[in-house]
């Protein structure tokens, strides 16, 4: 006999499936076998049935500039990251891809079955274009930069892989190099346009300036001084010769030479001592003193002539004096209205200028980038600007590169022994059959004694799939 406590701690809780595991395993044999030859078969066909893929890679070094970048920086310099992609679109577009699809006859069978827009899309999936960046040389920041660009073709032929392949790096080199060069050569044209032009806004402004110097010139040299006009000595010998004119007159009429030549006389030591001997005053009375003194020794019937002829000089000697002293005024009144302008054309002088300064401050700058940016140009136009370089060209593949046929049998063995594993116990829990006297104890009836099983043969299930064997508890 056994004792209840005995069998309920010896196979309490789930324990008796872990002790019976043994004998479940060999009577559930055949559905852990089953499941597990027909995963096994399947991961076996597919391993062999799916198509082979071989792959073909190569590898581009971005090389940095041959000088300095302190000395001069070429155009697109640490933008690799950006060229990279856009020469990546541009050598994955549709019209690119149907060109190699064509020249090297990838891809038939789709291409009979298949629309052209999904032949492109595979072999966009079949292309891989990646970047391996490192920090190296990125002291004291955290900033990665790309160093090298790693490129990868898939397809069933090898050799078709390689030709594509190098079709690919050809492409990214030849669209590198053309993209540095007409970033570079762009950037020296807009540089120079910039610069001509604002030569010539500078060239038209120095032009204003001179054109306006030169028109207000006397206003500008006179500017701040004050307008001084003497009209007074014009106005003297005017007055002098009328008198003189109407002294002549009354000497006409009386005859009075000698008193006249006299006068005359006088008039001349006066104006010689105030004034110099080449002064109108003096020149007019020297004039007057020596027609007196020939009509004095000339006969009195050419006196009346002589003095009508003094009378006509001394009116047109009044009017040029007049004429003289017009002019002045004018002059004074001219430059007083230039000296009320003179502000407002200081003010556009000065705003020309200034807007001239700051031309010459930007074509300074332009002139500084446009020598940079030829510097740049010119390391782009001899390839020794920033630049990709092919350091390991697309290799011929021996082996291929899907599917892994190792991996995927191993993969379905593992699956199918799970899987009948799991049948396996899922069957035992579904059944529950008696296979220990806890089982029977845990039913809430007593154990009297165990009989062992006795068997001549086994029975077999009525399809004589799967062998039973039972038990009996006395």
């Amino acid at each position: 006999m056994i004792e209840p406590g005995t069998l309920e701690r010896a196979e309490g809780g789930g324990a008796w499936l872990i002790n019976h595991m043994p004998a479940i395993l060999w009577q559930r044999r055949m559905y852990v076998i089953v499941p597990f030859i027909v995963v096994f078969l399947v991961g076996l066909i597919t391993a062999f049935m799916l198509p082979t893929l071989y792959r073909s890679s190569a590898t581009l070094l971005v090389e940095s500039q041959d000088l300095s970048t302190d000395i001069v920086e070429a155009p697109g310099a640490g933008e690799i990251e950006k060229r990279i992609a856009k020469i990546r679109e541009q050598v994955l577009s549709r019209g690119d891809l149907i060109s190699l699809i064509e020249q090297n006859d990838l891809y038939p069978s789709e291409r009979r079955t298949k629309p052209m827009s999904y032949v492109v899309d595979k072999m966009r999936k079949a292309t891989t274009v990646g970047a391996l960046a490192g920090d190296i040389g990125q002291s004291g920041t955290s900033k990665e930069s790309t160093i090298a660009i790693t490129m990868s073709y898939d397809y069933p032929d090898p050799g078709k892989s390689q030709a594509v392949m190098q079709s690919y790096v050809t492409q990214f080199l030849k669209m590198d190099s053309d993209e540095v060069e007409d970033q570079a050569n762009l950037t020296v044209r807009f540089l120079q346009e910039q610069a001509g032009r604002l030569q010539t806004q500078i060239q038209q402004i120095e032009r204003q300036i001179t054109a306006l110097k030169t028109t207000n010139g006397v206003v500008l040299s006179g500017a701040g001084a004050p307008v001084f006009m003497d009209t007074g000595s014009y106005t003297a010998q005017i007055t002098s010769l009328e008198n003189e004119n109407r002294q002549l007159v009354r000497q006409s009429k009386t005859g009075g030479s000698d008193s006249q030549l006299a006068q005359a006389e006088a008039a001349l030591a006066v104006a010689q001592s105030t004034y110099s001997d080449s002064h109108p005053d003096v020149i007019a009375a020297r004039e007057r003193v020596e027609i007196l003194r020939q009509a004095a020794r000339n006969s009195g019937s050419t006196s009346n002539s002589i003095v009508q002829d003094q009378i006509q000089a001394n009116n047109a000697a009044i009017a040029q004096l007049r004429a003289a002293r017009d002019a002045l005024v004018n002059r004074a009144n001219v430059a007083a209205a230039g000296q009320a302008r003179a502000p407002a054309i200081m003010e556009r002088a000065s705003q020309l200028e200034n807007q001239a300064n700051a031309l010459r401050e930007q074509y300074k700058t332009v002139a500084g980038n446009l020598m940079r940016a030829q510097g740049g140009a010119r390391l782009a136009n001899e390839q020794r600007a920033e630049r990709l370089s092919l350091v390991e060209p697309p290799n011929l593949p021996d082996r291929p590169q899907w599917p892994n046929r190792p991996l995927v049998i191993g993969a379905g063995a593992a699956a199918g022994l799970a899987l009948g594993l799991i049948l396996a116990l899922l069957i035992e829990l579904l059944n529950r059959p008696m296979r220990s006297p806890a089982q029977v104890q845990s039913m809430g009836l007593p154990i009297l004694g165990v009989v062992p099983i006795l068997q001549t043969r086994p029975s077999k299930k009525r399809f004589g799939l799967f062998r039973k064997r039972e038990a009996r508890f006395a």
